[in-house]
């Protein structure tokens, strides 16, 4: 398989991903339902809602509602996929979630949009940087946040085929698309983008996009970087993870949330157990989001190209001699 390579030509949005991706099950699955909390024009829903509108359900601006119905219609025997912004499915919602899907292992397909700080103008009330955090400490839930347009199509039809509760997030920006050859998504295994001993960095959603191209600059500057595209944060990849830290011997995580319970943590917990190695994260250093373009509030919270470099080379000093 050829290497990966960023598309900077082809952009698009992993929402528009997950609608058109809806139709497509739509059209070939009777059992697919989609509800809305009001929110199905910007979640992309709306696209199904055109197809099927007797399989549609809009429950209006009632989060709890929504997850609440998406249960029931579970436990009919249809395969419910529920959307609304991260902020509102994830923490408006999150005990409902717990207790009315998860704990009773209910074919739930939740899928946010909106998520991270690429959400912009609307401001911290609405840039969701927790979700990763408080969707994986739920017992036996999956984790998934799609790199692009691409694999986010893969990525909804995978869940429809899984059984069980599963949370994605979604962006609101156009982001470029990656080339890949014959790439399948699988719940629970990273993709090897590029490959080199000096280091490895692991990222999710957009940080994907950022983190290749911090790989070119670092070849200019002689440091050959391993990147995994760890789009599964639960299940983890462990065996690639370790198989890394091993090669690499330090690892860098980069992801649009915080660094305190997402993907640098998720790693962090596994090394610290079976390979402890320097974990240096890259995401949202402990504070909320601000109102701005989303891509000046990349450069603003240092999730830039140039700040993974900065982070590699500091777990690059921390390596053992």
């Amino acid at each position: 398989m050829g290497a990966p390579s960023q598309s900077t030509a082809d952009k698009k949005a992993t929402r528009d991903a997950y609608g058109e991706a809806l139709v497509e099950l739509g059209a070939s699955r009777q059992d697919i339902v989609v509800l809305d909390a009001d929110l199905s024009g910007s979640t992309k829903t709306a696209d199904f809602k055109k197809k099927f509108p007797e399989r549609f359900f809009n429950v209006g601006v009632a989060e709890q509602n929504l997850v609440g119905h998406a249960a029931g219609l579970a436990l009919s025997g249809f395969v419910p996929f529920a959307s609304s912004f991260a902020m509102f499915l994830s923490g408006r919602a999150w005990e409902v979630v717990r207790n009315s899907v998860v704990y009773p292992k209910l074919n739930v397909k939740l899928v946010a949009s909106h998520g991270g700080i690429t959400v912009g103008e609307d401001g911290a009330s609405h840039q969701c940087i927790e979700d990763f955090a408080i969707m994986r400490v739920i017992p036996e839930m999956t984790v998934i946040c799609p790199s692009d347009f691409n694999e986010t199509k893969q990525v909804i039809h995978a869940i429809a085929d899984y059984k069980g509760p599963v949370y994605v997030r979604v962006g609101r920006p156009a982001i470029p698309v990656i080339e890949r050859e014959n790439y399948k998504f699988q719940i629970g295994k990273a993709e090897v983008i590029s490959e080199g001993k000096d280091v490895c960095i692991i990222a999710n959603g957009v940080m994907v996009n950022e983190a290749m191209i911090a790989v070119g600059l670092l070849k200019e500057k002689g440091i050959n970087a391993s990147l995994l595209n760890m789009a599964t944060i639960k299940p983890l990849d462990k065996e690639a993870i370790i198989a890394k830290a091993k090669e690499c011997g330090a690892i860098v995580t980069c992801e649009e949330h915080n660094v305190i319970g997402g993907l640098g943590s998720a790693v962090s917990e596994l090394l610290s157990e079976e390979y402890p190695v320097p974990v240096i994260k890259v995401g949202m250093k402990d504070t909320f989001g601000k109102s701005g373009t989303w891509s000046g509030l990349l450069d603003y919270f240092g999730l830039r190209a140039k700040d993974v470099v900065s982070h590699v080379e500091i777990a690059i000093s921390k390596k053992k001699k």
